[in-house]
């Protein structure tokens, strides 16, 4: 996506969420989808990005959102949730946590990109993720969303 690719690239993370969510499964369950997706997307940002990096001439090329996947989906690492809690209220909430953290890069989320070539793209994002998890954990808790 030529505009906003970051937005684009965490939404299947999101939707992958609330199926999981809406299918069940445990946070046991969703939580090991969640890393095994965080886990290929981060290989295939590392193995490509840097040859995008090579080829477009950018620092962080918006043509892999690999980073983004990686770093939404760890986001909803450990979040239990149920079929019938409000699972669309979580994911907005996680959605937009996750994109606060990766594009404002407050600290020390800014100073991973300075790691070389595609693990420099992917960490950013993943700390941005870790970042947002933890806020939902305390705000689904608190606001008894889930």
């Amino acid at each position: 996506m030529p505009i906003a690719s970051g937005t684009w690239g965490s939404v299947p993370g999101v939707i992958l969420f609330m199926v999981l969510g809406y299918l069940g499964l445990s946070v046991v369950w969703i939580s090991a989808v969640m890393l095994i997706v965080v886990l290929a997307a981060s290989a295939v940002c590392v193995k490509f990005t840097p040859a995008v990096m090579k080829i477009t001439g950018k620092t962080d090329p918006g043509e892999i959102v690999a980073d983004e996947v990686a770093g939404q989906c760890m986001t909803f690492v450990g979040l239990a949730v149920s079929a019938t809690s409000n699972i669309c209220i979580a994911a907005v909430i996680g959605f937009l946590l996750f994109r606060f953290f990766d594009i404002t890069k407050i600290w020390p989320i800014r100073k991973l990109e300075q790691l070389p070539a595609g693990w420099g793209v992917l960490c950013d994002d993943l700390l941005a993720g870790v970042f947002a998890a933890v806020v939902l954990q305390v705000v689904v808790r608190l606001a008894d969303i889930i």
